[in-house]
């Protein structure tokens, strides 16, 4: 599964809007809609962030792993 779904898929099963996601690791909308969109890939800062704010591994974020 691709990086933008598995992102979109980890924020729907938390019942979260874009707009939450962004402003918990420090991100404009417009940016992160970009990251579930595929337009854009976060650097590894704003990866460790999102990998500890859904309490997922980074290999689950990109996926690399289903578990």
């Amino acid at each position: 599964m691709p990086f933008s779904e598995r992102l979109k898929e980890c924020r729907n099963a938390r019942n979260l809007k874009q707009r939450e996601v962004a402003a918990e690791i420090g991100v404009v909308l417009r940016t992160y809609q970009g990251y579930e969109e595929g337009r854009s890939e976060p650097n590894i800062a704003r990866l460790i962030a999102l990998a500890d704010f859904f309490d997922v591994t980074l290999d689950y974020l990109m996926g690399r792993t289903d578990s």
